[in-house]
């Protein structure tokens, strides 16, 4: 299949529907959530329709009364999209799109677009093509009409309309073989990818990742402390502050003064109701989070919805097998809550990472976590035995060195391991 094609963009404007069942205390959250999905996609909200159920309707997802409704409205309101808030059964789509004469999409519809244009990588952009084509599978059949019904490709502006603008020469066996050649390609990288964490392995460096909702600051935080080290801007990763910045998985390895480095990563946010097919293709990113020695969970605390969006990542961690790693919360943006900052309790800190306040106090907690196997001590090592203190030197933190008759004795904070392995130097 040629590359989905991006299409011209016009001015889109939607009506958003939803179904708040059995009312659920997140659903206006979800609406609100949905209209900045929508905004992320240069997409303007005209109007909103909402409906209590305690169950979808099967054949339109909304009740018939409210298609002519959200109808009324999509004509007043001069509007050419209609997005609905879960994702849609083809049937669904089918049924909506002939009696709404309208193009419709869906909340999975959206997050895969988005993640269509904000894939840079090669993997990236692999990863979101294999769930799009995924998703329009089951779909083409609705497919094929509401791309007629747009005629000529005046259809706005999303990059995929449908999970993808391809017109009608794409049938399911091209899909099916392009589906089998993407899966091909990642099992590549998915190898390389194993390869490169064994080599981390090998090296014993403490891996510490950073999970959380979309937007909650997680590259900041990952570029305060690369500047606080001393890296170069060209080590920096991408931050903006819109949903989805980053999908790509940076890793980074942090030197600190006593010599002692972990290696810190970044990984894509997430975000309520998450397509089942992205988690299944970014599944292999998001398994960097699961050989990590400690897990940063960034929360933005100045929204009233954080404990919500905790639950969501949890919950997608767990559908990714990430389970039983230590964590630290992380709760950033306390200077828009109002909040005092910073403040630890336990495994907890409150920080402002774009003010770069209780950054130092954050490494400290994930030194105690990662480096807890050190222990402080004297070693004795004879004049002979040169490459011992060179290797010590390189190695472990030396806070003072001394030459005595015998040797050099070195004050040093080393790793259990090179304790163990050099205990016939011990003095005390």
């Amino acid at each position: 299949m040629d590359r989905i094609k991006e299409v011209e963009e016009l001015v889109e404007k939607a009506i958003l529907v939803g179904v708040n069942l059995r009312h659920d205390e997140h659903f206006d959250y979800s609406m609100e959530e949905l209209q900045n999905l929508a905004e992320a996609l240069n997409v303007e909200v005209v109007g909103v329709v909402t409906q209590n159920l305690e169950r979808v309707v099967p054949s339109h997802y909304v009740g018939t009364g409210k298609i002519e409704e959200v109808k009324n409205f999509y004509d007043e309101a001069q509007a050419n999209i209609i997005i609905f808030n879960d994702e849609l059964s083809p049937s669904q789509i089918r049924n909506l799109e002939r009696d709404l004469q309208a193009k419709v999409i869906d909340r999975t519809m959206l997050i895969l677009d988005i993640f269509g244009r904000r894939a840079k990588t090669r993997e990236a952009q692999l990863q979101v093509e294999l769930a799009q084509l995924q998703y329009m599978l089951p779909r083409l059949v609705g497919l094929h009409a509401s791309l007629s019904r747009q005629g000529g490709g005046t259809g706005g502006g999303f990059k995929n309309r449908g999970a993808g603008e391809t017109k009608l020469e794409l049938d399911r066996r091209k899909i099916e073989d392009q589906i089998a050649k993407i899966k091909k390609e990642l099992e590549h990288v998915k190898e390389q990818r194993e390869t490169q964490r064994k080599q981390r392995r090998k090296n014993d460096v403490p891996v510490v990742s950073i999970v959380g909702y979309t937007n909650a600051g997680k590259s900041t935080i990952m570029n305060q402390l690369l500047a606080k080290i001393g890296h170069a801007d060209h080590k920096q990763v991408f931050e903006k502050n819109m949903l989805f910045a980053t999908l790509e998985t940076s890793v980074r390895q942090i030197e600190l003064a006593d010599k002692k480095s972990f290696l810190l990563t970044d990984t894509v946010g997430f975000v309520s109701k998450l397509p089942h097919h992205l988690v299944k293709a970014f599944r292999s990113t998001l398994e960097e989070a699961r050989d990590a020695d400690l897990l940063l969970q960034v929360v933005d605390v100045s929204s009233p919805e954080y404990q919500f969006m905790m639950e969501v990542t949890d919950g997608t961690l767990k559908d990714v097998g990430v389970e039983g790693i230590p964590t630290i919360y992380v709760y950033n943006k306390a200077d828009k809550a109002s909040m005092p900052y910073p403040v630890i309790s336990g495994d907890n800190i409150w920080i402002s990472a774009k003010q770069g306040v209780g950054l130092d106090e954050l490494l400290q907690m994930i030194r105690q976590h990662i480096f807890s196997d050190y222990v402080t001590c004297k070693m004795l090592v004879p004049y002979e035995q040169g490459g011992v203190v060179s290797y010590l030197n390189e190695h472990a933190s030396v806070y003072e060195t001394a030459y005595e008759e015998t040797g050099t004795l070195l004050t040093l904070e080393v790793k259990e391991a090179d304790y163990a392995k050099y205990q016939q130097y011990v003095v005390m």
